[in-house]
């Protein structure tokens, strides 16, 4: 392996592992503030962060990201060893995350190509004035009894002999106690000792006429030693605190750990993405085999028999890489967290963040696609949504509100919703603002309450009169509702007066393979998505309405139906022009219903859906497409976008 390939590898190494730990970063500070203030675990993980991101920052030789890790740091490195009562965690947290975002944005420079020249000196003079106030306050205790300590030691990996190392501390511990007690208890005895401390660190219990300050000095001049905790029990702690350890340990002996290892290896997007495309080749080409013309009318049974196992063996390969490549939304909502916490600050609202369903898994391009449409949601549920504490003591709710993100899954798709407890949306005042703008497609007292907050999503729609940092420009929630249709899926809106609002996201799985029902249009070949289609029929020609501007209409149990002809929405020659010759195929999307009409139907199959070139864009619209594929007999068939067949094929 060449240098530059090395150079490449540890590069992309730092850009995803710095990317993660600062997402465990704001994650811990998030669930730090809720609980109050920093707990001694969160300070431990906190520093070690801080220590691994100014490590590997200097050795790929970013300094100003190194430098402000480390003054992070040496803050958290005195919380852990001081304990400072009168630390302000507010202050702490906003540290942390301005420094959090400081990182965030150089590392997207690294990963774009740009150079990381950020200037973190102001950041680094705020922490390091932070710290100077946090030591003078600090009022440092006269020592006059014993004071018990567990000090938990953890020596450096590849270092060897970890239990004659421990037992080095011991000798040397005793010069100044005699009250002590470790676990491992036989240090030279087992041959076990020397990997259970290195797996888990030398606890050791002791009593001591020192100083938390003077113990932490004592263990640090420890050879080899990598890190360290040394924590001062109160009364009657001590023996609980043992009791605790020597469980584990024994637990350990036993083999009933209370987690378990796995085996995990990270792999590159590029990598999945390139099998997941090999994959959806092999589904063609099988389709090609099997599907061959020349085989029509032989009755080949081993051949058939063949075919059988090599679709099953397909299926569960394309099902194997569908699941590594499905990715939890749980990253993706720790992230409104923080988003809401930020904005309680600057709008001084008292909003908590509630997530059901994060575990719920889509395919990673997907989750992709829907992470900034999330996040403005939230954002104008806390903004447009939640009332200020004033308002919300007027209509007795509790002064603080709540947004719910929660996920679910439905058949192929998943269902996300966003929903506030606030002020709801004004019927009529949105219908009166859309009246001004021209946006209304019919009478205002015709339209339902759904189709009324549905104009919140066209282009240009605002209901906010002044202008934020947040919103109120005309842009937005159209942007939001065409990144989601985008990837097949659909954005509506229920909303009630004075109790809230929800927007409901309906995302598919997956974007790479679907169901698809093939259908012909004179010589072409259209796929409609099976998720979409409620059911075909043939008609005869007296149960066709015609209204006055031309519009062919259908009746069926009761509901009238607008018949949309493929031959007329693309320009298609076909003999098939009579309706009773055809066939109708009645598709549904976000509760608006379809006949379309097609001339015969091809059969169902699984098909890989592939984006249309970009010279097919430019030479005709393709509003109504979502892509095209390729068949068992190597024709191409158009994917038929169902979302955009009701609103006129706007792309």
């Amino acid at each position: 392996m060449s240098v530059e390939n090395t150079n490449d590898s540890l590069l992309d190494m730092f850009i995803f592992e710095t990317m993660q730990l600062t997402g465990q970063l704001e994650e811990s500070v998030l669930i730090s503030e809720k609980e109050g203030c920093y707990n001694q675990g969160a300070i431990n993980e906190i520093f070690r962060i801080m220590h691994t991101i100014k490590g590997s920052a200097a050795m790929m030789m970013f300094e100003n990201i190194s430098v402000l890790a480390h003054g992070l740091e040496d803050l958290f490195f005195y919380l852990r060893e001081e304990k400072p009562e009168l630390a302000d965690c507010s202050a702490i947290s906003d540290l942390i995350l301005e420094g959090a975002d400081f990182i965030k944005e150089e590392v997207t420079k690294i990963q774009d190509g740009l150079a990381a020249e950020g200037d973190s000196s102001a950041l680094q003079r705020k922490i390091r004035d932070f710290l100077i106030n946090l030591k003078n306050l600090r009022v440092r205790e006269n020592v006059e009894d014993d004071n018990s300590y567990k000090a938990v030691l953890y020596f450096e990996e590849g270092c060897g002999m970890e239990n004659i190392r421990a037992y080095a501390v011991m000798n040397k511990l005793q010069e100044i106690t005699q009250e002590i007690k470790c676990i491992p208890e036989d240090i030279l005895d087992s041959d076990e000792s020397a990997d259970l401390i290195r797996n888990h660190g030398f606890v050791i219990f002791f009593r001591a006429k020192k100083s938390h300050e003077e113990m932490n000095h004592f263990f640090m001049q420890t050879i080899f030693l990598k890190d360290m905790e040394l924590i001062q029990l109160q009364e009657k702690e001590e023996e609980a605190q043992e009791k605790d350890e020597k469980q584990d340990l024994k637990q350990e002996k036993t083999g009933q750990q209370t987690h378990s290892q796995q085996s995990i290896i990270s792999v590159h997007v590029a990598k999945l993405d390139k099998l997941m495309d090999l994959v959806g080749e092999m589904v063609i080409a099988e389709a090609m085999v099997v599907q061959n013309p020349d085989l029509k009318g032989l009755e080949l049974n081993n051949f058939r028999k063949a075919a059988g196992q090599l679709r099953k063996i397909t299926t569960e390969m394309q099902d194997t890489v569908m699941s590594i490549r499905m990715v939890s939304l749980s990253t993706t909502f720790n992230k409104m967290h923080r988003v809401v916490r930020d904005m309680c600050k600057k709008l001084e609202k008292d909003v908590r963040l509630e997530v059901i369903g994060e575990d719920t898994e889509v395919d990673k391009n997907v989750i992709e696609q829907i992470s900034d449409p999330l996040m403005h949601l939230v954002r104008n549920a806390v903004d447009h949504g939640i009332e200020n504490g004033c308002d919300r003591k007027m209509t007795d709710k509790p002064l603080r509100g709540t947004v719910t993100l929660e996920a679910r899954n439905s058949g192929s798709d998943v269902l996300i919703t966003v929903r506030d407890d606030g002020k709801g949306l004004n019927r009529d005042y949105i219908l009166d603002k859309a009246q001004a703008a021209g946006l209304l497609h019919k009478p205002a007292q015709e339209m339902t309450d759904k189709e009324a907050f549905g104009l919140i999503l066209l282009p240009g729609f605002s209901t906010n009169e002044k202008v934020t940092e947040f919103s109120g420009r005309g842009v937005g929630m159209d942007v939001v509702a065409r990144n989601i249709e985008n990837i097949g899926g659909s954005l509506s809106i229920e909303s009630e007066k004075t109790k809230g609002t929800t927007f409901i996201c309906k995302i598919p799985l997956t974007l790479a393979i679907i169901d698809g029902m093939n259908v012909r249009v004179g010589s072409s070949c259209y796929t409609i998505p099976t998720i979409s289609i409620k059911e075909f029929f043939r008609i005869r020609n007296e149960e066709v309405i015609t209204d006055p501007d031309g519009n062919e209409m259908i009746m069926v149990r009761g509901n009238c139906y607008q018949i949309q002809r493929m031959n007329k929405l693309h320009n298609i020659e076909t003999r098939i022009t009579d309706l009773e010759d055809g066939i109708l195929i009645m598709v549904e999307h976000d509760g608006k219903v379809a006949c379309i009409f097609a001339d015969e139907l091809l059969g169902q199959q699984q098909v890989v859906v592939k984006t249309l070139p970009e010279y097919i864009h430019r030479f005709k619209e393709t509003g109504w497409l979502a892509g095209c594929t390729l068949l068992g007999d190597g024709s191409i068939s158009l994917i038929l976008d169902v979302a955009r067949l009701f609103d006129g094929g706007r792309g």
